[in-house]
């Protein structure tokens, strides 16, 4: 007889089952938090740390932000136009950047091959307002966006200057090269650094500052004859100081002729010419008389006028005065100073007198044909050495007499 299998409780089954299964999840789940308890905490940190999700519930990479270091500084103020604009960023690359004025004009620049830095080509303008934008991308391929604005320089911060000799001129070989600027300099080191100077016959010079405002620049000795001079100045952006910048880049290219020296004798009533240091003419002068006496020492011609006027109420002369001559018409002018002192053909009144005495108001007169002669052969860059007259020298910058002083004076 078969022994009697007692039946099973339905809901007993169930709970066992139920019970197995807790046991076998809390076994796997046991295995799994022992094996790998990292993984499960990093990927709740990850979903943590992250406030961007590219799908709910799965958290975007986590990259280092964008930093950057852009030039000018947003909202600067009188930034100098020779500045350079740059960008540098790091944790990403730089995507695009524009720059542009107010008034449309865009300043191109590139992106170096790192693509981490970018560089605009060319130099700003004065007295504009700028905007800066530049888009860039992080680790994570995100792209953004930043605008900044700045303003350079205002024009009455801004400094020019009138250079003499004019490019392509020829002058003689006692020409000293001028620069006249608009503002005053304080900071003349960096103003002499900026402008080179050479010279084809391989001359070296020196700057001298006459005032805070003009600058000459000459040889030891007189320019070599027939050689040629170029000055390049890089002044654009350079700070004169007090908050004014140069405003200009500029070369010049000059041409020495031959070598003209005349010496005007004030006892000997002569000048004597030489070209290239052989003597080609002397002529009969009336030089200045002991109360106007001619300036000694050297001069540089300056200015040329076939036919002139002359006011005696030009060097302080009133009609009570004795040497008052009015206003007079003169012929084959040249000018020695700015205060009035010319080579010139002699009034016909003082005919008489040429080679003989010294009837002038301090400038050397010659007979017509002498005169005319002079004026040919003669011109700007030229030099007249006036000896034996009992006039002080003028001004050295009265004209231009910086050979007038000492080369230990005006290599300082």
């Amino acid at each position: 007889m078969e022994p009697e299998v007692p039946s099973r409780r339905p809901g007993r089954m169930k709970k066992v089952l139920v019970v197995a299964a807790v046991c076998l999840l809390a076994a796997v789940g046991g295995v799994f938090a022992a094996v790998a308890p990292d993984i499960a905490r990093g990927a709740i940190e990850s979903e943590a740390s992250s406030a961007v999700r590219t799908s709910p519930g799965i958290a975007a990479p986590v990259v280092a932000p964008v930093t950057f270091d852009a030039a000018p500084a947003d909202g600067a103020k009188q930034v100098n136009p020779a500045a350079p604009v740059s960008l540098k960023v790091a944790n990403g690359t730089i995507e695009r950047v524009t720059l542009t004025s107010t008034g449309g004009e865009t300043v191109e620049g590139s992106i170096d091959s790192q693509g981490t830095g970018w560089t605009a080509a060319g130099p700003l303008k004065f007295n504009t307002d700028y905007s800066y934008t530049y888009v860039v991308k992080d680790g994570a391929g995100r792209e953004s966006s930043t605008t900044q604005s700045f303003s350079t320089v205002s024009s009455s911060h801004e400094a020019d200057a009138a250079i003499y000799p004019l490019d392509g001129m020829k002058v003689g070989v006692g020409q000293p090269l001028q620069v006249i600027f608009s503002e005053p300099v304080v900071n003349r080191e960096a103003v002499e650094k900026a402008i080179s100077i050479t010279s084809s016959a391989g001359q070296t010079g020196a700057f001298h500052w006459h005032s805070d405002t003009m600058v000459r620049y000459r040889p030891e000795n007189f320019w070599a004859a027939n050689s040629t001079i170029a000055m390049d100045m890089k002044l654009f952006g350079v700070d004169l100081g007090n908050g004014q910048i140069a405003n200009f880049n500029k070369k010049v290219n000059i041409s020495i002729g031959d070598k003209k020296v005349a010496v005007a004798d004030s006892a000997a009533h002569t000048f004597t010419l030489s070209v290239n240091d052989q003597v080609v003419k002397t002529l009969p002068v009336s030089m200045g008389d002991k109360r106007f006496p001619s300036a000694r020492g050297y001069g540089v011609l300056m200015e040329k006028k076939r036919y002139d006027h002359f006011r005696a109420s030009s060097i302080g002369l009133k009609p009570d005065d004795p040497a008052y001559y009015g206003d007079v018409d003169v012929e084959y002018t040249i000018r020695l100073t700015l205060s009035g002192a010319y080579i010139h053909q002699a009034l016909e009144s003082a005919y008489p007198f040429i080679g003989n005495a010294n009837v002038s108001h301090g400038c050397i007169g010659f007979a017509p044909d002498g005169a005319a002669w002079v004026f040919d052969n003669m011109g700007t860059g030229d030099v007249v050495q006036i000896v034996n007259t009992e006039g002080d020298y003028a001004a050295h910058d009265d004209g231009f007499g910086d050979w007038n002083i000492p080369w230990s004076e005006y290599d300082n």
